[in-house]
């Protein structure tokens, strides 16, 4: 018997806005596997709700942010789309102590978007994690990790060794600035790193922070906060500003070492955009990165916090180390997670 098509793909949200990229990602490897699959890209819930009326199961990947003003907004609003189909979901940014005094009011959301729909997904295991321990009342839900959009590291000659004479030490963090992603901490490594590498007598040049992206909405005067904090400690602090997808691809490619120091995080889709440009970045040792580090054997060098200074120094003496030999396996990819996703659906609906 033939299988059901996919659910409606409900993309819900701004261009953009990571997690509304990785679904229109993920929509387009469901749609070479069966073309069946329905996709409808809207920007507020009331275009939300008119496609779901018409479709007998939908699926949606939310973040409270993404479909509401408020959490209490989001909430209501995922259960409106749940009261007119066959909803399932996949969130994102998942409750957690770093959300501070926000964090009753995400956790009540959360639960009732749990509440709203049939069945749950996530991606990771740490996410399940964070379930179990915001969420306690919450069904477990299924694990999904995020897709590559590349099988292997893309073909290129890393360097073998870091060429002589004096060199920038520049330090990349890719994506939106926000309180938290590790800019501050990139600076204050960065700085120490430059002293520690001039007092061993090598020939250090300028010392750079730049960040491949920009500020989150409301987020522009921590930019004038990093750069000032930068200049006190003699280094400098740059800014991309918003890249589009090709841009951005080629920037975080250039010379200098990838950091992912994200303070807290549930699952990163920044940590894979690394891999996908043939990067080994520097990851900040967490729960979720020891995950990936595991998923993906050999893309990624983690570190502890306190351990920082001492790997940027390391890999400005040895450039080779942040980047990945040409044809390692970033599986699993778009397609397999596709796959995944269409097994998760069907088990619903035996036959």
């Amino acid at each position: 018997m033939t299988a059901p098509p996919p659910p409606l793909q409900l993309i819900v949200g701004p261009r953009g806005h990571g997690v509304v990229g990785y679904s229109e990602d993920l929509s387009a490897a469901l749609t070479m596997l069966d073309v069946r699959t329905s996709v409808a890209a809207v920007a507020d819930v009331a275009d939300a709700i008119g496609h779901a009326r018409s479709a007998a199961r939908t699926h949606v990947h939310v973040t409270d942010g993404l479909v509401g003003r408020s959490p209490e907004e989001a909430a209501l609003n995922l259960e409106r789309i749940a009261a007119h189909t066959r909803l399932t979901i996949t969130v994102h940014d998942v409750p957690q102590t770093s959300d501070g005094t926000a964090l009753p009011r995400r956790v009540g959301a959360y639960a009732r978007f749990f509440g709203a729909a049939e069945a749950v997904a996530v991606n990771s295991r740490h996410e399940q994690q964070l379930v179990a321990e915001f969420l306690p009342g919450a069904a477990p839900p299924h694990s999904i990790p995020l897709g590559a959009r590349v099988g292997a590291a893309p073909d290129g000659t890393p360097p073998a060794s870091a060429p002589s004479g004096e060199r920038d030490l520049v330090i990349l963090l890719a994506g939106f600035i926000y309180p938290g992603k590790g800019h501050a901490q990139a600076i204050r490594a960065a700085a120490e790193a430059a002293d520690r590498l001039r007092t061993a007598g090598e020939p250090v040049g300028a010392v750079i922070v730049r960040a491949v992206g920009g500020p989150s909405s409301g987020h522009e005067g921590d930019v004038h906060a990093l750069q000032a904090d930068a200049v006190r400690r003699g280094i400098r602090f740059d800014v991309t500003g918003f890249l589009d997808d090709e841009e951005f691809a080629r920037r975080i490619g250039d010379d200098g070492i990838p950091l992912a120091a994200h303070e807290h995080v549930s699952a990163s889709r920044s940590m894979l955009e690394w891999v996908e440009a043939g990067r080994r970045p520097l990851v900040v040792f967490s729960r979720y990165s020891e995950e990936m580090a595991e998923l993906r054997p050999g893309t990624m060098t983690l570190y502890r916090e306190d351990e920082l200074p001492g790997r940027l120094a390391e890999a400005w003496r040895v450039p080779a180390r942040t980047r990945l030999d040409p044809g390692i396996r970033l599986a699993p990819t778009l397609a397999d997670v596709a796959e995944e996703y269409r097994a998760w659906w069907a088990a619903m609906d035996p036959r």
